[in-house]
């Protein structure tokens, strides 16, 4: 073999293996790269994206510093590089003419009704009756205030009690006995009503109140009569009515005390419905029987008096159910 086909032969093998060492590598190189997550890959670009090249650093320095500086400044301790505090919010107040601070209204208004059960001695003379009423006040806040209420109870008397006031009437009224007798007992108030709201809700609420003032009291006994009116068009007729032949009152101070519920129709409207029971007692002062045989009407004689039940101490429970507003 000649020397130039040894030389020959010996570059080829080198090339050959050469290109096999490249390829190799090469193949290396791809498998780790797919291997990788492409998260990873693209932190990997983006790191190098962003990486700043020598020129860049030298031209931005002066923007970096200030950065930093401001940086600085907003992790430092010193009130004065520190953002102001964030605001705080409390609950809204009002200020106007029909509004509370703490929102509720000022003035308040109330009509109901319902019945009245007469308590204790009472009830020995009168049955349970009607009641109706109506008032307005001040609320001062949403806990607390006060209304002025006018009141009427209307009560019937026990058959008891009128038998016995017939038979005293048969032996003392003058043009004869009478043949039947009725009547009707009513109580009218006016008084001031402190109340306090003890639970509020979105629609349902308590309060408990209170009351004090004056108390009017009439009994009225009637009895059937026929009467006449004539017309000029119509002639004459004949009807029927109720005669009072004796009336009694008496006027005293009285308190009461009770609660209720109340119930929203919406939880941001200020009409409510509501529910009360209260306990009344009225101070009045007690009299004595003073019957008489003399010859006139009961009503018109000055020491005449077969109903002294009128003045005794009244007591009942009126139960209310009305509107507020």
């Amino acid at each position: 073999m000649s020397m130039k086909r040894i030389l020959t032969s010996t570059a080829c093998s080198a090339a050959f293996f050469a290109a096999f060492g490249a390829v190799a590598v090469l193949s290396s190189s791809a498998q780790q790269i797919a291997d990788q997550p492409a998260s990873s890959t693209k932190a990997v670009y983006l790191a190098s994206a962003a990486a700043p090249s020598a020129d860049t650093l030298s031209s931005s320095s002066s923007v970096g510093e200030a950065e930093t500086t401001a940086d600085e400044r907003l992790l430092s301790p010193d009130s004065a590089f520190q953002p102001p505090p964030r605001p705080r919010y409390s609950r809204p107040t009002y200020h106007d003419s029909h509004t509370n601070a703490d929102g509720s209204s000022k003035y308040v208004f109330e009509v109901g009704g319902g019945f009245s059960m007469p308590m204790s001695l009472t009830s020995n003379d009168l049955t349970t009756g009607y009641r109706i009423e109506g008032g307005g006040g001040r609320n001062f806040n949403k806990r607390f205030g006060v209304l002025l209420k006018f009141e009427y109870d209307h009560f019937g008397f026990q058959t008891a009690t009128l038998n016995n006031l017939l038979a005293i009437y048969d032996s003392s009224y003058v043009g004869g006995t009478l043949a039947e007798l009725d009547g009707t007992s009513h109580v009218l108030s006016l008084t001031i009503n402190p109340i306090i709201n003890i639970a509020q809700g979105d629609r349902w609420g308590a309060y408990v109140a209170g009351g004090a003032g004056f108390y009017h009291k009439v009994a009225d006994f009637t009895t059937p009569e026929t009467g006449e009116e004539c017309d000029p068009y119509y002639g004459c007729f004949e009807y029927q009515a109720n005669a009072v032949v004796d009336s009694y009152v008496s006027n005293a101070p009285g308190f009461s005390g009770g609660g209720g519920l109340t119930y929203k129709f919406s939880r941001f409207s200020n009409e409510r419905f509501f529910v009360e029971g209260r306990y009344v007692y009225v101070d009045n002062s007690p009299r004595s029987y003073a019957g008489t045989t003399a010859a006139n009407t009961p009503s018109g004689s000055t020491t005449f008096d077969a109903f002294p039940q009128n003045g005794n101490h009244t007591t009942y429970i009126p139960v209310t159910f009305g509107l507020r507003f």
